[in-house]
């Protein structure tokens, strides 16, 4: 089968800041081993169409980067959200047009779910969705674009999402069957540490200093630690960036100036993530407001376990695989109490859970489920 990929997410780089994009370039690879693989998919440059491996890519050019800042109650962003709205349609028109594919996978429901349906009633094309939390929590609660939303879910064969919770709500919108697919990156090497037995331990974290990702309330928490507990702590290391990054590093320089051993750095690409958390004993997941983040599933792959927020599906996939220490509460106080308690366990205790779920959280494994799916609706 020809499928086609449309996305406003495919990552131009590896740099690490590519947020929701970091995995959709590692399954349109893995998928590729299955089918035809074409992707659209919008570009910070000029448009071009080249060869990525066995990928063909055309992007199309949008006017304002990136796009998930765009705030459709905003005049200044308009202009741009019109351009992208009809520069997307236009390229993912042509390459229909062009290659009458057999099926388009739109991640995510707005726009390129937007674009896919419109595929469907010019060419009859059928599409499935590949549904990403901002689409469903935050632009889902806009009343004009909820009532779009659904429209788009419900004409697709067939919704997925990367979270339980996400998919549950999909199906509230749309009144249809969403499936739970996993989103993992494709990670560039075995990692041949093994976790630490006892302390001092090594605690990291890697993502976006941004308020949902509760970066502020680790390095709080680590603030509220007493000497003690900072006998127990190796190092912490703290990567990513975003707009917490004048408190990320203030209060990391004040940390620093009592002594405590702490580092902080930027964004990492795939290579520099998978050496940072195979240097870490413990992985620090902090949000407030969470589905199931693809540093989850980095974890995984490389037997880390984390301390964790109860936030999202995170509860669940802790009751059901004990691969860490879950927080009582999103605070920074309840985040102090879960670092003191896994600083007393032994990290090295949850190596068989972390086995369990590596394999259900794999980008090849995802891409296959996805294929064997996809093949049932060939003639």
């Amino acid at each position: 089968m020809h499928v086609v990929l449309v996305t406003t997410s495919y990552p131009e780089s590896s740099s690490g800041s590519e947020a929701a994009g970091g995995f959709v370039a590692d399954f349109a690879n893995q998928l590729a081993r299955h089918a035809e693989v074409t992707v659209v998919a919008a570009a910070s440059g000029p448009a071009s169409v080249r060869t990525e491996g066995p990928l063909r890519v055309h992007r199309f050019s949008v006017s304002r980067w990136p796009l998930s800042l765009l705030r459709p109650h905003h005049p200044a962003d308009w202009w741009p959200i019109y351009t992208t709205l009809r520069d997307g349609l236009r390229t993912l028109d042509g390459v229909v047009q062009s290659n009458r594919p057999d099926y388009i996978l739109a991640l995510w429901a707005l726009p390129s779910g937007r674009w896919a349906k419109a595929m469907l009633h010019k060419y009859g094309v059928p599409y499935g969705i590949w549904a990403l939390g901002s689409d469903i929590w935050s632009l889902g609660r806009i009343p004009v674009l909820r009532s779009y939303l659904r429209s788009v879910l419900r004409k697709a064969e067939r919704c997925y999402a990367d979270g339980l919770q996400l998919a549950e709500e999909v199906t509230r919108i749309s009144g249809a069957p969403c499936d739970f697919l996993p989103s993992a990156r494709r990670l560039q090497k075995d990692v041949r540490r093994e976790v630490a037995a006892a302390p001092p331990y090594r605690l990291a974290y890697l993502g976006r200093w941004h308020p949902n990702k509760g970066v502020d309330l680790f390095l709080e928490a680590l603030q509220q630690l007493s000497v003690d507990d900072w006998a127990l702590i190796s190092k912490v290391r703290v990567h990513g960036g975003g707009p917490l990054e004048a408190e990320v590093h203030r209060i990391v320089e004040h940390l620093q100036s009592l002594g405590r051993q702490i580092d902080v750095g930027g964004y990492l690409d795939t290579a520099e993530a998978t050496d940072l958390i195979a240097w870490s004993d413990y992985l620090v997941l902090p949000s407030r407001i969470e589905s199931i983040p693809v540093i989850f599933s980095d974890a995984a792959q490389l037997r880390r376990p984390l301390v964790a927020t109860p936030v999202g599906d995170l509860p669940r996939l802790f009751r059901q695989y004990e691969f860490g220490i879950l927080a009582d509460g999103a605070t920074s106080g309840e985040i102090a109490e879960a670092l003191k308690k896994a600083l007393r366990t032994p990290a090295s205790q949850f190596q068989t859970q972390l086995d369990a779920v590596s394999e259900q959280f794999n980008i090849s494994v995802t891409a296959e489920q996805f294929a064997k799916r996809l093949g049932g609706l060939e003639p």
